[in-house]
Order: structure tokens, then C-alpha cells, then sequence
């Protein structure tokens, strides 16, 4: 097959090719800190329509997690999200609105998963 054009002669030196390019800017560093918690509430907590309670507040300040009944008669809620959401929702936990008679939330933190979604079971 034939070459396309003809070679240069030797010893031509080419001059290097300087692109002009815009400057992009480098994009916004994350403030969102993702974190998880989990809050392990006592007190009359079941039955009274309590995890869906924390769906509730979970689903609308836009975090993962879930809520379950334990054996003993508390509520486990694991929460996953932005940080101040998160401690906003801890808060909740034990507010005038939480259903039922909370009288204490252990809360723990956690590495971050990545979950999505929010569970009840």
C-alpha cells in the first residue's frame, strides 16, 4: 500500500504545536459529609406507629437508613446522609411530635455505607 504523502527528508525538524486552550475551572470541592448513625430508642416505642414516624422525617430531609422493632421493645433507626440532616433527624428522635413515650435514644455513629433508600421492618 502507498504511503499517504511523502516522508519529510532527514534531519527536518518540525516546530512543536502550542494548543491555546480555556481555562476550566476546577470544579467545587464536596461539602457534604456523609454520615451514619445509629439510635437505639427505649421507651414505649412500638406499637404507636413510631418507625414510620422516623420514615417520615428520614424520607423528607432526604436520607437512607431504616427502622425496626427489637425484641426487647425498642426501635433500632440507622440513618444515612448529610451530617446535619442526620443530627437533625437524631434529634427528632425524642421531640413533642415522636409518637408513643420515648425516654432515652442511644446513639452510636458509623462508617458510611452508601445505603439508599429507607426501610421499615
Amino acid at each position: 500500500m502507498p504511503a499517504l504523502r511523502d516522508g519529510d527528508p532527514p534531519g527536518v525538524v518540525h516546530e512543536p504545536v502550542e494548543l491555546q486552550l480555556p481555562k476550566v475551572p476546577a470544579p467545587p470541592a464536596s461539602t457534604v459529609v456523609s454520615v451514619r448513625v445509629v439510635a437505639v430508642v427505649s421507651g414505649h416505642v412500638q406499637g404507636v406507629g413510631f418507625r414510620y414516624f422516623v420514615r417520615s422525617l428520614a424520607t423528607a430531609a432526604g436520607l437512607a437508613g431504616s427502622a425496626r422493632n427489637l425484641p426487647d421493645g425498642r426501635v433500632e433507626v440507622v440513618l444515612e446522609g448529610d451530617d446535619p440532616a442526620v443530627r437533625s433527624v437524631v434529634a427528632a428522635l425524642d421531640g413533642r411530635d415522636a409518637p408513643g413515650s420515648v425516654t432515652r435514644v442511644d446513639v452510636r455513629d458509623e462508617p458510611a455505607q452508601g445505603s439508599s433508600g429507607f426501610t421499615v421492618a
